[in-house]
This record gives C-alpha cells, structure tokens and sequence, in this order.
C-alpha cells in the first residue's frame, strides 16, 4: 500500500510544479483577491502552481474571513499586492507587472 501511494505522488509531482516563491511573493505575504467581496477578509500567498501537462497556472491562498484559515485558488490575474484594491487608480495585478516593490 505504502508503494502506491508513493507511486501516486511521485505522479502528482511530476504533473505539477508548486514555487511558493512567485512575482516577488513569498509564502505568507498578504495579498488581496480581485472579485472576492465581503468584509473582513484576509489572505496570504501560499504557492503558484502549474499544470505542467495543460499548462494551466493558479494561485494557492489561504485565508478568508476573520479567523478563518481555508485554502483556496485563484487566476494568477486575481492576485494584487496587500492594499492595491483600495487604491484609486488601478493597479497591475502581480501576473501582469511581477516582482513590484511590496509595501
């Protein structure tokens, strides 16, 4: 059983690539999620991931509202640096201008 499963994640491994650096991003650095609304929401980066069959990328988070800790996934181009939303005039989103400076 163990040798399946070992099978299985060496599978999933060569399937996907998972940086838990990205666009100037480290794993925990806040980020805000364009077209999620409510109040009190958080999240931090956790990983960009792609499908190395597809070619399909997507962005790990981990947040919610207050005091929640979910895992959820988004397009790369729903990613912004913490408080970039908010700003008046819009600002690229971390898959159109990576590696901006980070407030």
């Amino acid at each position: 059983m163990a040798r399946t499963r070992r099978t299985t994640e060496d599978a999933r491994d060569k399937k996907y690539e998972r940086l838990t650096e990205w666009a100037g991003l480290r794993a925990g650095d806040p980020v805000d999620v364009d077209g999620v609304a409510g109040r009190g929401l958080s999240f931090s980066f956790l990983a960009h991931v792609r499908n190395r069959e597809t070619d399909e990328a997507w962005v790990e988070v981990v947040g919610g509202r207050n005091g929640k800790r979910d895992v959820r996934s988004f397009r790369p181009e729903q990613i912004y640096q913490k408080g970039a939303l908010k700003k008046a005039k819009h600002q690229p989103s971390l898959a159109e201008q990576p590696g901006l400076p980070l407030f």
